[in-house]
């Protein structure tokens, strides 16, 4: 239960409380809607063509990421912001795994020349 009394409704409070509500009923012309509508996609993360190229870039054979963000992107969708963010993270991701796969590779052979 809470301490707080709760206020009274006067009558200027319930006045109040209608004016306000008559402010905050969203958008009324089409443009405004259509405006409204796309709030959720404004960075694009959203997209399903965002969640595509996350799936085509996951689902790349090893070495494979710059050539399958080509093929999965438009020159449009390339040039975005958002998708050439993604792209990037996942072929800098891959050079960091092939120079770490090279670096273990190389760090094994050097241990093998030196026990013979």
């Amino acid at each position: 239960m809470s301490l707080r009394k709760s206020p009274t409704l006067t009558p200027a409070r319930l006045a109040a409380n209608r004016r306000n509500a008559r402010k905050s009923t969203g958008p009324r012309t089409a443009r405004g809607k259509g405006w409204s509508r796309l709030n959720s996609l404004r960075s694009g993360a959203r997209s399903s063509l965002y969640h595509g190229l996350w799936r085509a870039m996951c689902d790349a054979p090893p070495c494979q990421m710059a050539s399958t963000a080509r093929a999965t992107l438009t020159p449009q969708l390339a040039s975005h912001p958002l998708f050439a963010e993604a792209v990037d993270m996942f072929v800098k991701a891959e050079i960091a795994v092939v120079e770490e796969s090279r670096w273990h590779r190389e760090a094994t052979e050097s241990r093998r020349r030196k026990r013979c």
